[in-house]
């Protein structure tokens, strides 16, 4: 597994976030375009407008059947494929942009028969409308990179 040199720093809200996920999202979605059940999401704190977080756009891709995306179908947009240890079980790919080391995007392929996926979502719109249940995951986020950011490939901790 290729070693990690991102720390997580919790920073302020970027505007540009969205525009670097709209950027992103125009590139992949031709490439997974036979396999999408419905269009590549923002997701995760980087979503949310107002919200600190890990400069790290996270994308959602929910398709038909995992088994029939390629994990190189990505490889041609400088994507690379980055398991995560329970992706198998959870009918899942990762893959990041540009490298696993310094990524500043994490792309989340996942079946639609997941029930993970929509939790994800529940939790962002959540987010997006309840301001005081945002700032509080605000300051749970920059307390856990306090004390458990420093080392970029212990992350359950932080998790």
């Amino acid at each position: 597994m290729t070693e990690r040199r991102d720390v997580i720093r919790i920073v302020p809200y970027d505007p540009a976030w969205g525009t670097s996920f709209s950027e992103q999202a125009r590139v992949l979605s031709p490439l997974l375009q036979k396999h999408l059940v419905r269009p590549i999401e923002h997701m995760g704190s980087t979503s949310i407008p107002g919200l600190a977080a890990k400069a790290i756009i996270d994308m959602l891709a929910v398709v038909a059947n995992i088994d029939d995306v390629a994990t190189n179908v990505l490889d041609r947009a400088g994507w690379v494929f980055a398991p995560e240890p329970n992706d198998a079980a959870a009918r899942k790919l990762s893959f990041c942009h540009p490298s696993i080391a310094m990524r500043t995007h994490h792309l989340h392929v996942v079946e639609e028969q997941s029930d993970d996926w929509r939790g994800w979502l529940a939790f962002r719109d959540r987010l997006c409308v309840d301001r005081e249940t945002r700032d509080e995951y605000a300051e749970l986020k920059r307390d856990l990179a306090d004390r458990f950011g420093a080392d970029p490939n212990s992350r359950d901790a932080y998790r």
